[in-house]
């Protein structure tokens, strides 16, 4: 039987667009994998990798994990205990968090210890932020192999993951200061923009990610 991958659906994300380009990863990376979109906690459990997307504000992402029955569990059982790598998408990389502090302060996922804070340019750049930006490799990971110094991603976001850890930064990029891009340890990866957006680019990330080994 040929690899799951899951992409959890809890009423959040683009689920049709991160699903066809996933699709699209696997067959260009040969690896066989099905992709599969799914609100149920028993598909998580049985799948070898998760995909997290996620718009909008994080305590309402949060609350629709949490509405999915045994959910917020099978998280934990499978991307914690059983360490199957795991990718989160935008909102989805910022509930790996400690905490949010959109609209409040809401408890994340205290995988990758920071907070999620609001973009601060210091110069007259509107937030959100919307558009290609450059990424940089901070640090050598999988899933970044094979990207340039000129590569770029689609983004579009008012709010980013703030590491307490250097290490656990990837990759960030400028926008009237730095921001985080891509963050990681272990099994875990988070991507602030939208690979399905992103085009070559996006779908060589994927790829990566459906052939790592962590």
């Amino acid at each position: 039987m040929n690899a799951t991958v899951a992409i959890i659906d809890y009423g959040s994300g683009n689920l049709a667009s991160a699903a066809k380009a996933l699709e699209r990863a696997a067959g260009d990376a040969a690896t066989g994998q099905r992709v599969l979109v799914t609100s149920r906690a028993e598909d998580v459990a049985a799948s070898d990798r998760i995909v997290l997307p996620g718009v909008g504000a994080f305590a309402d992402c949060m609350q629709g994990l949490a509405a999915l029955p045994g959910m917020l569990e099978a998280l934990k059982q499978t991307v914690v205990t059983h360490a199957r790598p795991f990718l989160g998408i935008c909102v989805g990389m910022q509930l790996m968090a400690t905490r949010g502090l959109e609209h409040g302060e809401h408890k994340g996922f205290d995988w990758i210890p920071g907070d999620v804070v609001r973009l601060n340019p210091d110069r007259a750049l509107k937030v959100p932020h919307m558009g290609w930006n450059t990424l940089r490799v901070r640090r050598p990971h999988p899933l970044l192999a094979g990207l340039g110094p000129d590569d770029h991603a689609y983004f579009l976001h008012s709010f980013h993951l703030r590491a307490s850890s250097p290490d656990t930064l990837l990759a960030d990029t400028d926008y009237g200061g730095d921001v985080t891009a891509v963050v990681g340890r272990d099994n875990l990866v988070g991507v602030q923009f939208h690979p399905e957006k992103s085009q070559r680019v996006g779908l060589h990330l994927l790829a990566n990610f459906l052939k790592w080994s962590p």
